[in-house]
């Protein structure tokens, strides 16, 4: 149904012509550079390891949706296995009990980034909180998000922004009149797009007609692309000047120079006289600008890159999340009607004849919550969790690992793990009902934020940009898919990039439930 959205490339070999004439090019120089030397043994007990071939190791076996064939590796070497992405050693965790070994008894050794030649470019030389190595900027950026950016009161503080969007939702799906069908994933990702841009930017792009004439949306589809995406560098370092052969570092160029005009835009916009003197509420900017003039309590003094790679990660970290979980979200409970069903009667319950949803109501929707954490159990947004890499050598299950290993945590085969869950594929939110189980990176069966000191900071922004959205909308309209089609008719297909998509839109029949 539908078409496609404009996704990100799976991490696969690229397939241009150029790529594969640069390739064949070094390809001879890599042989001699990895040919072992005679008479060397290795001293560490490594995990086990599939079978590789020269020079690509085992790139060939991730296939197009890599937490796929990455689980079904795990299932036939076990929860710990090592690989070789072209020169890059690569452990994978993929249960409760080593993600707990990895992101918490090691959390330290374990709390570096890999230097990746996309983040360098796109996230101002990787000064940003996600891609950002580990040290004393990194302890003091995240500080500040916790602290300044992302604590529950600024979060509350952003509660009309969310309450104004969501109602905008409901005006664009009332749009298209019952009964013809509505692009509900589009009406998502603008919503998701307009709350970030609002709560970081202090811009209203969509409403003010500027959204596209700023080309946002498809800079956020190139950064999809890239980030997520395959790039030789990263994985070959010894051959990183290829990305100039392949054009690589040229879109890595464009996108950020994107980006960057936009920021400076909305920057000297915040620090006009005539705006300060009006006394706006303070957006991210706004905060990271006071910072930036005045410095903070760790006296860390940032430059004006450093506001812009926090600006930027803030806002590619929520929009493209927020939008997957609602998007999948809306799909599970079309499909599960007792689901629907259920969590809409709690809703009306609670809500009334009131039209709109209040985030105070919330808090008395036990079914709902459950109903999000669900989702996120199921399709978490990034199903492998952005790589780490050891500092130093540590020992987890008798394997030992040398330092400067990538670590990747695939956090969708742990929640489909039937070792920690019962019937583990079926959506059934009443497994979240009556269990502490939540998101703070505590219950290693359930990490779709991660865990541990590199875990998501947008936690509390994110999860209320979510449930406010699910209600209305569950609140507002009656749900079911088009006359002639059922749900075996969906097409659940994935698309993975950084973040894991469906391939379609979802295209349903929204009824109001008010009378106009």
């Amino acid at each position: 149904m539908g078409n496609p959205l404009p996704l990100p490339l799976p991490l696969a070999m690229a397939e241009s012509f150029t790529f594969w004439f640069s390739l064949s090019i070094f390809l001879f120089i890599l042989i001699l550079i990895l040919k072992p030397k005679p008479g060397t043994k290795t001293k560490f007990n490594l995990p086990p390891s599939p079978p590789r071939l020269p020079i690509i190791g085992n790139l060939h076996q991730l296939g197009h949706l890599p937490h796929l064939s990455l689980r079904r590796l795990s299932h036939k070497f076990g929860p710990i296995i090592l690989l070789r992405l072209g020169q890059i050693p690569t452990v994978v965790i993929s249960s409760a009990k080593l993600a707990k070994a990895t992101l918490k008894t090691h959390d330290l050794a374990l709390c570096n980034r890999p230097f990746l030649i996309s983040a360098k470019h796109i996230f101002y030389n990787c000064t940003d909180i996600a891609f950002s190595p580990y040290g004393s900027y990194w302890r003091q950026i995240r500080k500040i998000a916790i602290l300044e950016l992302l604590s529950a009161k600024r979060v509350q503080s952003y509660a009309s922004i969310r309450q104004q969007e969501v109602a905008r939702l409901v005006h664009r799906v009332a749009q298209s009149p019952y009964p013809d069908a509505v692009d509900l994933s589009k009406i998502l990702l603008l919503y998701a797009n307009d709350v970030l841009c609002r709560v970081a930017l202090g811009r209203d792009f969509s409403g003010g007609g500027e959204y596209h004439l700023h080309g946002f949306q498809e800079l956020l589809e190139e950064f999809q692309v890239l980030v997520g995406g395959f790039i030789l560098g990263d994985l070959f370092p010894s051959f990183a000047f290829v990305n100039t052969l392949t054009g690589m570092k040229s879109r890595l160029v464009r996108t950020f120079k994107g980006f960057d005009r936009i920021f400076d835009q909305v920057i000297e916009e915040h620090l006009s006289p005539e705006r300060r003197s009006l006394g706006e509420a303070k957006d991210l900017v706004d905060v990271l600008l006071d910072i930036q003039e005045n410095g903070s309590d760790d006296k860390i003094q940032l430059t004006m890159d450093n506001v812009k790679a926090i600006i930027l990660d803030m806002f590619v970290g929520g929009t493209d999340t927020t939008f997957i979980i609602l998007d999948w979200g809306m799909t599970e409970l079309i499909t599960n009607p007792k689901a629907m069903e259920r969590a809409q009667k709690e809703v009306r319950s609670i809500v009334g004849d009131r039209r709109l949803v209040s985030e105070s109501d919330l808090s008395r929707m036990p079914y709902l919550k459950a109903v999000v954490k669900e989702i996120h159990r199921l399709h978490p947004p990034v199903p492998v969790l952005v790589p780490r890499e050891s500092m130093e050598d540590i020992t987890i299950e008798s394997y030992d690992i040398p330092a400067k290993t990538r670590f990747f945590v695939n956090a969708w085969a742990i929640g489909r793990d039937p070792e920690s869950w019962e019937e583990p594929e079926k959506f059934d939110p009443e497994r979240f009902i009556d269990t502490d189980v939540d998101f703070s990176g505590q219950d290693f069966e359930f990490i779709p934020f991660g865990a541990g000191r590199r875990i998501c900071p947008g936690i509390t922004m994110a999860i209320a940009t979510i449930e406010l959205a699910l209600a209305q909308l569950l609140h507002s309209f009656d749900w079911e898919l088009p006359n002639g089609i059922e749900a075996k008719d969906l097409d659940m297909s994935e698309v993975f990039g950084i973040t894991m998509h469906r391939i379609q839109h979802l295209e349903v029949l929204a009824k109001p439930y008010f009378a106009s």
